[in-house]
């Protein structure tokens, strides 16, 4: 019988967070030839704590590590990207397609990460022939009724403040899940929805706090 990974519910998202950095850490070691890798050199390399690596390892693969050696590293590449859905694309969309919307409508690397950008909405940038685009940009008034035919259930927020709530908004009616908020906005949306916020303004003043402090 096929071993199949434990369902997401039953991993914390701190995790979640970490799976992505072992998976990348993890092809880097296969192309450099690595075949088996330990948890404390995993922990060592990633700064991480080796017992919670062992934990996020076992939620995640049925890989056994052996005594002396550790984890078959293409097995531990295979189970995460099950777990992580990479080996099943995700259709999303953008909505507002300025400049930090555009780049990730038009970047290619989300393909790795088991999701794809198929279209983007904008109230003003929009094609007035978008379907002979390859990732048309549509009017805002096309929202709910493409994510809808399109079935698409994940989106990105990347539209100015004063809107980022009304799109939030229209996204949940159309059918929506899984939001990734660009904006600096708190938004709020019903249970079973996902908002994952992505605010480059805090990011900022994190690390500019971080020189202050160190050129004291």
């Amino acid at each position: 019988m096929r071993e199949q990974a434990l369902p997401v519910r039953e991993i914390s998202r701190q995790a979640l967070y970490r799976l992505p950095f072992y998976l990348s850490y993890l092809k880097k070691a296969e192309a450099d030839g690595v075949l088996y890798i330990s948890a404390p050199k995993v922990a060592a390399d990633l700064d991480l704590n080796e017992v919670q690596v062992r934990k996020d390892i076992a939620k995640v693969s049925s890989c056994a590590g052996k005594p002396k050696i550790g984890y078959e590293t293409a097995k531990l590449i295979k189970d995460l990207e099950k777990f992580l859905g990479y080996d099943n694309t995700t259709d999303a969309v953008v909505v507002g397609v300025g400049s930090l919307g555009s780049s990730l409508l038009h970047y290619d690397g989300f393909s790795e990460c088991g999701f794809r950008i198929v279209a983007g909405f904008d109230a003003v940038n929009y094609d007035e022939e978008p379907f002979k685009k390859e990732k048309p940009v549509f009017p805002m008034r096309k929202l709910g009724e493409l994510c809808e035919r399109l079935k698409v259930h994940m989106a990105v927020i990347a539209v100015p403040a004063d809107s980022a709530q009304d799109v939030c908004d229209e996204l949940v009616k159309s059918g929506i899940l899984a939001i990734l908020n660009f904006t600096p906005v708190h938004l709020t949306a019903g249970p079973g929805i996902l908002i994952q916020n992505m605010n480059i303004a805090s990011a900022l003043a994190v690390l500019s706090s971080h020189i202050r402090k160190e050129l004291l």
